[in-house]
């Protein structure tokens, strides 16, 4: 049986293939023909990686709460780790959880946060007046904060480097 971190690897890697594949299969088009349909084409894939980030840790989440049987995961998680003075990851996790509540919900708590640490973000995250991250790029999605495929990979990483230290293994 893989495990969980493994599983998830699969899962973010065939997501990443995929969307690279088809992001150039729509540029190569784009260069000939400039029609709405593969503009939305691009906007589609931005929504699959956010789509993708906030179930792998929605899932995330549950199976912590099966494995170290808890109420709350990423708190118990959280507790762990700083337990096992992994602080580099914990500031890790807890900018990568931020961001998928972000995505998930808008504005709150959790933006807050990110906006109070965002010379140290791993991610562009907007401004309470900017309304785009690159304006005139007809690709962008309405989010708060940027994501493409590295975002997607650090969301991986975290999640490896949780489940090593936590010593999940299933």
């Amino acid at each position: 049986m893989h495990s969980f971190s493994n599983l998830i690897s699969y899962v973010v890697n065939f997501n990443k293939d995929s969307i690279k594949q088809t992001e150039n299969d729509i540029v190569k088009k784009l260069e000939t023909c400039a029609s709405t349909p593969l503009v939305l084409g691009l906007k589609t894939l931005q929504y699959q990686i956010a789509i993708v980030a906030i179930g792998m840790f929605s899932v995330f989440d549950a199976y912590l709460q099966k494995t170290l049987k808890c109420e709350n995961g990423f708190q118990t998680a959280r507790k762990n780790l700083l337990d096992n003075n992994q602080n580099d990851l914990v500031s890790r996790f807890d900018i990568i959880t931020s961001a998928i509540n972000v995505l998930k919900h808008g504005k709150g708590r959790s933006y807050e946060y990110l906006l109070s640490i965002k010379k140290d973000l791993p991610f562009k995250i907007k401004l309470p007046n900017d309304s785009f991250f690159h304006e005139g790029d007809v690709s962008e999605i309405d989010t708060l904060i940027q994501i493409d495929l590295t975002f997607l990979s650090e969301c991986e990483e975290v999640i490896k480097e949780t489940c090593k230290v936590l010593q999940i293994h299933d």
